[in-house]
């Protein structure tokens, strides 16, 4: 099999389904328990996911053979900054490569928006995420937000 990533919106039924389940995930991981459809529901309503659409951003989504297995977005700060945030493997998809195609679609769509540099914040707990960003050049940098679940940020020159 094999990994393909391409732009897609954010609302398509796969993209809607990585979301889920990306949010399912670290809200699980972060409260300790499995997390109800209604806190899924509620974490995904207003999340501004619609800013991720040209022109204040992108939506990636990878898919191993024809499943849907990962998604990021790419959110535009400013003139030369852009934020990484939404990145997310399918468990079973892990250790494949997907990641790293991942933040090569969203280096490349910070490219084409001009941005120069490629920042995030994460949690912790997400170890796999903070690893996969270290392989791939990012660097942890100084706070740059007080987000509730911001606890590593990193950032990468493109």
């Amino acid at each position: 099999m094999t990994w393909t990533v391409a732009p897609e919106r954010f609302d398509s039924p796969d993209a809607a389904l990585l979301r889920r389940a990306y949010y399912d995930e670290v809200a699980s991981r972060y409260w300790g328990r499995p997390a109800t459809a209604g806190e899924i529901d509620a974490g995904l309503a207003g999340d501004g996911a619609e800013r991720l659409t040209p022109p204040t951003g992108e939506f990636v989504v990878g898919r191993h053979g024809q499943r849907p297995a990962a998604c990021a977005g790419l959110l535009l700060v400013d003139g030369t900054t852009a934020e990484l945030t939404r990145v997310f493997v399918r468990p079973a998809f892990r250790s494949t490569g997907g990641g790293g195609l991942l933040l090569a679609a969203a280096e490349r769509a910070a490219r084409a928006f001009g941005v120069t540099r490629i920042r995030l914040d994460t949690r912790h707990d997400l170890v796999e995420a903070r690893g996969l960003y270290a392989k791939h050049g990012y660097v942890e940098v100084p706070a740059f937000n007080e987000g509730p679940y911001a606890e590593h940020w990193f950032a990468k020159e493109l």
